[in-house]
């Protein structure tokens, strides 16, 4: 209750802070915002061309998804890992509610996800429509999912973003651990894929469930696409709670802290 207080009492700030975050993300970029819907973009075209070659039975369409979701997350974490270090005049001079920094990198990621869906929401329709379907009618359950994952990306903002300043090997460990991640979620894979490659193993399956990712990324291909479902193993419930958890774990670690952010930086 306290943190939401805080939002509402620096709103002016938070948006002073976002807005400058949207601006010199494309500062001198010839194509500006374009850049938050054509990364996704070339990396959905590329994992699709190779998935072809190397493996077949996932759709393009959840290739999609998944893809413009990671950017999301990513773009979170590695902007959350630098709120703090990088605004280091800020921190030493002003006094304000520390909490605004990673909150404002996850707003100015969270306007570049929905920008990147006036793209991703007409490429979806064009491939379901050559297949012969439509959207979902459980579409407006996309938006419980975005909400989900923000509070995921915000936690995971907090986290990094607090660990940095103390422990500077942390932006290193943090790029190894994504790597690892990335392959370790249904990013240019759907379920059915890997419960048909993991076939002989179904622990496996079970443990995928329990990373957030993967929820977050099954809930949003059965928002959107038909025949797709929302529905996890109990393991699943690991990772639907751990959103939350690392929210509090993120938040409390953060405000413990950040009272000697000021004598590090």
């Amino acid at each position: 209750m306290s943190f939401l207080r805080t939002i509402r009492e620096r709103r002016e700030l938070l948006w002073n802070l976002t807005a400058r975050e949207l601006k010199q993300r494309y500062k001198g970029s010839a194509l500006g915002f374009l850049w938050s819907v054509l990364t996704p973009l070339f990396m959905a075209a590329i994992y699709v061309v190779f998935l072809r070659l190397l493996a077949r039975g996932v759709p393009m369409a959840d290739i999609l998804i998944g893809v413009f979701a990671w950017q999301f997350t990513t773009q979170c974490v590695m902007g959350g890992m630098t709120c703090v270090t990088g605004n280091a005049n800020l921190v030493k001079k002003v006094a304000f509610p520390r909490e605004i920094l990673p909150l404002s990198q996850v707003a100015a990621n969270g306007i570049g996800y929905l920008l990147s869906l006036l793209v991703q929401f007409p490429a979806l329709a064009l491939l379901l429509w050559h297949g012969g379907s439509h959207f979902s009618s459980a579409w407006p359950m996309f938006l419980f999912w975005m909400a989900w994952q923000t509070i995921f990306n915000l936690g995971l903002a907090l986290l990094v973003g607090a660990l940095n300043v103390n422990f500077r090997d942390t932006q290193h460990l943090v790029g190894v651990l994504l790597s690892a991640w990335f392959f370790m979620s249904p990013v240019m894979y759907n379920m059915d894929f890997a419960r048909n490659l993991a076939s002989r193993w179904p622990w496996a399956v079970d443990l995928l469930y329990a990373n957030p990712m993967a929820i977050i990324l099954n809930g949003y291909r059965a928002a959107l696409l038909p025949g797709a479902s929302a529905g996890f193993p109990p393991a699943g419930w690991i990772g639907f709670a751990l959103v939350p958890a690392i929210l509090i774990l993120g938040g409390l670690v953060y405000r413990r802290l950040q009272k000697n952010f000021a004598d590090l930086l």
